[in-house]
C-alpha cells in the first residue's frame, strides 16, 4: 500500500503540481492511519526527496533566480521553525482532534486557494517594485509548511508570480528550490522531535523515485487542466474529512496555564 501511495502522488505532481505535502500528509493520516504529527514529518521528508530529483535540472539550466531565492528565505525559514515549534506543541498538549481540523482545515482551503488559481490566474508583475515585500509574505508560508507540510508550492508561486518579473521557468525552479529548503528544515525537526516512521519513508520514497520517473514519461501525452481539477476537488474532501472527524473527536484544548503547571 506505501508503495503505491507513494508512486501515484509522485505521478500526480509530474502531471500537475499538487504540492507532496497537500496530498501525502491528509492520505497518510486517513488511509493509513498514521498519527498527524508523524504524518506532517514523513510528508515533508517525502515531498524534499521527490524535489530532490527536480531542482537539480533547474540549477543546471541557470533557472533559480537566487536573490530571489534568497528573500524567500530570509521569512520562510522562521517560519517553518516556528510551525514545526506549534505542531510540537499541540501534539505534547492537545487531544488529536484537534490536530485533525487544524490540518484538515489547512489543507482544504490550500486546495480550495489553489482551484480558484485554475480558474483565475494570476497577472505576472512586470517589475520588482515590491520584491521588498518577499521575506514578510514567505513567513506564513513557512509557518504552514511547518504545521501542516503543505503551502510552499502554490502561495511561493504566487508571491513570484504577483511581486517579479520572473519567467515561467524561473518561478517554478525557484519555487521548488525554495520547497525543498523547506521540507528540508521542516523534516529534520520533525524526526528530532521523534515525528518519523524511516520505514514508511522509505516505501514511499521507493514508490515515488518509480512515480516521478513514470510521471515524466507521460508529461505532455495526459490533459494536465482536468486532472489537477480533479486532484484538487479530492483534496477538499480529504481536507474536510480531516477536519470532520477533528470535530468530532476533539477534547477541550488546555488553557495556557494548564500547560504551564505540566
Amino acid at each position: 500500500m506505501e508503495f503505491f501511495l507513494g508512486f501515484i502522488i509522485a505521478i500526480a505532481i509530474s502531471l500537475t503540481g499538487v504540492g507532496a505535502g497537500s496530498m501525502t500528509t491528509p492520505l497518510l493520516i486517513l488511509l493509513l492511519r498514521v498519527p498527524p504529527a508523524t504524518a506532517v514529518g514523513v510528508a515533508l521528508a517525502f515531498g524534499a526527496i521527490v524535489k530532490i530529483a527536480c531542482v537539480p535540472t533547474y540549477l543546471i539550466r541557470r533557472q533559480v533566480n537566487v536573490p530571489t531565492l534568497r528573500l524567500l528565505l530570509a521569512g520562510g525559514l522562521p517560519g517553518v521553525v516556528l510551525g514545526s515549534l506549534v505542531l510540537h506543541r499541540l501534539t505534547r498538549h492537545a487531544d488529536r482532534g484537534i490536530l485533525f481540523a487544524a490540518i484538515g482545515s489547512l489543507i482544504a482551503a490550500m486546495a480550495v486557494f489553489q482551484l480558484y488559481r485554475v480558474f483565475r490566474p494570476t497577472k505576472r508583475s512586470a517589475h520588482n517594485r515590491y520584491r521588498w515585500l518577499l521575506p514578510w509574505l514567505a513567513l506564513p508560508i513557512g509557518v504552514e509548511v511547518g504545521f501542516s507540510s503543505a503551502g510552499a508550492g502554490a502561495l511561493g508561486s504566487l508571491l513570484l508570480l504577483g511581486l517579479t518579473p520572473l519567467s515561467t521557468a524561473d518561478v517554478v525552479g525557484t519555487d521548488l528550490s525554495f520547497g525543498l529548503i523547506l521540507s528540508l528544515v521542516g523534516s529534520f525537526f520533525q524526526i528530532s522531535a521523534g515525528n518519523y516512521d524511516p520505514a514508511l519513508l522509505l516505501k514511499l520514497s521507493i514508490g515515488g523515485i518509480c512515480g516521478v520517473l513514470v510521471g515524466l514519461t507521460l508529461a505532455g501525452r495526459i490533459a494536465q487542466r482536468p486532472l489537477r481539477i480533479g486532484l484538487l476537488l479530492m483534496l477538499i474532501v480529504l481536507g474536510c474529512q480531516l477536519a470532520r472527524q477533528g470535530h468530532g473527536n476533539s477534547a477541550p484544548v488546555p488553557t495556557l496555564l494548564q500547560m504551564s503547571g505540566r
